[in-house]
């Protein structure tokens, strides 16, 4: 169901994000994140003089490189457009985010590496969706090689215990885990 009708408005700001999963020849993965903040009005900028309507005040990528258990084994961080001729220099940086593994407690540590003046909201704010990505990207890797090898891969899903009770679809006593448990019971007992 889409949203309700909007009142009459006049667009002035958008931020654009994009995040892209990849498996290596290596067996690692890269999860690539691009954020673009840009104004639909042209506006004076003390370091870069002006700032057109729809040139990027914010432009800005990262990756991260993760193996296969979800440890960060390289981080990039570039920044094409910025508002401040400053804020460039900390994106070396973000390669402090080497050796954390994405799961609980990820983002604590990532703080702890890049957080305050040590790094850039804009690029923290993408980390929790490039943790989510790896993860998605995680799941497709393994769905993907089963295919491959001719198997089943949605029956074969199990719900990671670091899900349950993460949202409404992953309540522990609803009927996706009930399902789920169903499943992983019945592949228990053909196996016995």
């Amino acid at each position: 169901m889409p949203l309700s009708p909007a009142d009459s408005r006049e667009l002035l700001h958008l931020r654009d994000i994009a995040l892209r999963g990849y498996l290596r020849k290596d067996g690692m993965l890269d999860i690539e994140a691009r954020l673009t903040d840009t104004k639909t009005y042209g506006f004076a900028n003390r370091d870069r003089g002006r700032i057109g309507a729809g040139e990027p005040l914010h432009g800005m990528s990262l990756r991260v490189t993760v193996d296969q258990g979800l440890t960060v084994r390289g981080a990039e961080a570039a920044m094409d457009a910025t508002p401040h001729a400053i804020c460039p220099g900390v994106a070396p940086n973000f390669a402090r985010l080497e050796g954390l593994t994405i799961g609980r407690g990820f983002l604590k540590g990532a703080m702890e590496r890049v957080g305050g003046t040590q790094g850039c909201t804009h690029l923290r704010e993408l980390l929790q969706q490039v943790a989510t990505v790896a993860i998605q990207t995680m799941f497709s890797v393994r769905a993907h090689k089963a295919a491959r090898e001719g198997g089943e891969t949605e029956d074969r899903w199990d719900i990671p215990t670091a899900l349950l009770n993460s949202c409404h679809a992953y309540d522990e006593n609803g009927p996706l885990v009930a399902a789920a448990r169903e499943r992983a019971a019945a592949r228990t007992a053909a196996e016995a």
